[in-house]
């Protein structure tokens, strides 16, 4: 099974510049856990087996913001696949083929 999970998390009471300090936290925490991910500009993509997996990276982001923060904005989407395994990079290699194709 392929849980992709995209999500942005970023405290919203600590100016708009000064967020990256933040999110590089979140972005650590995710790094250090082993879970398959792919950091973009509006946000960062997972890959897990289980969506408890996928819900407890979420949880953890949140505990990670939480001490600093008086408000916490997040935004969450979920492709959930059971006959699939390495969605993040399937997906990508399906969209570069066919890019491949049209320009053909």
């Amino acid at each position: 099974m392929s849980v992709l999970l995209n999500f942005a998390m970023f405290p919203t009471d600590k100016g708009g510049k000064g967020i990256s300090k933040y999110v590089s936290k979140v972005i650590n925490m995710i790094d250090e856990s082993g879970v398959s991910y792919k950091l973009n500009p509006m946000g960062t993509t997972i890959e897990t087996a289980t969506m408890q997996e996928a819900l407890a990276m979420v949880q953890k982001a949140y505990d990670i913001l939480e001490p600093d923060a008086d408000r916490i904005y997040s935004s969450i989407t979920i492709d959930i696949r059971k006959d699939r395994v390495d969605g993040m990079q399937q997906k990508i290699a399906s969209i570069e083929k066919r890019i491949g194709e049209v320009n053909q």
